[in-house]
């Protein structure tokens, strides 16, 4: 995994990525924290003042962060992906918010769409089938990473933190499959949900292939050599 070593080895890059991915990932669903302040808060950067943040904001940078960290590990440790791994990435994204173990018991729904998930009762038998189909499906990575990553948000297992936890699977797969990550940026939110919406994979597909070309132009002012 050249591209894996090489994010826990450019300290640099890796500060950047997590950086960008935290930021932007919050953003999305509405965190009013500037980049500036995500790095500060990310890294310690006691130089630079927070004023008038809510504190969920700032665990959310924080517990970002350590999901990411997370997928870096699983992956380093060549753990399976299975329930138990998405599970630990949505403790971890909202620790100290709202500390939910395990998929929702409760309905949820999701602002600005028409799709409504399926009930709480349907949502274990659900995601073994979509772990099993995942792990069998052997189609081109960047067709397979949009077509799970729009059932999984279908789905909607947790009762929050679905978005987020959905991005650090697509960069879990990606990374798996030594590609670069991909950033979805805040300013690209509405084209990213409207792939959601239209349940369009092909598109998706498309756009994360551009997104993952760009990222490796990015990883090569940092040093990084194919």
């Amino acid at each position: 995994m050249d591209i894996l070593n090489f994010i826990l080895n450019n300290k640099n890059y890796l500060e950047d990525l997590i950086t960008r991915s935290t930021y932007h990932s919050n953003a999305i669903e509405g965190s009013t924290l500037t980049y500036a302040e995500t790095y500060a808060i990310l890294y310690n950067d006691n130089s630079f003042k927070i004023e008038g943040k809510e504190p969920r904001e700032i665990y959310e940078a924080i517990n970002h962060k350590k999901a990411l960290e997370l997928v870096f590990k699983n992956l380093q440790n060549n753990k399976e992906f299975d329930e138990r791994f998405i599970k630990k990435i949505n403790e971890t994204i909202n620790r100290d918010i709202k500390d939910t173990e395990g998929y929702r018991t409760v309905q949820v729904f999701i602002q600005g769409s028409e799709h409504i998930p399926p009930e709480p009762e349907k949502v274990p038998n659900l995601m073994m089938y979509y772990i099993y189909n995942y792990n069998h499906d052997e189609q081109d990575i960047f067709t397979k990473i949009a077509k799970y990553h729009i059932d999984f948000e279908k789905i909607h297992p947790f009762e929050d933190g679905n978005g987020r936890t959905g991005r650090l699977l697509i960069n879990y797969e990606l990374l798996k499959n030594d590609l670069p990550p991909v950033v979805i940026a805040k300013e690209d939110r509405v084209k990213y949900f409207e792939f959601l919406r239209n349940n369009d994979s092909k598109g998706l597909a498309e756009w994360l292939k551009e997104l993952s070309t760009r990222e490796e132009e990015r990883m090569e002012k940092f040093g990084f050599k194919e």
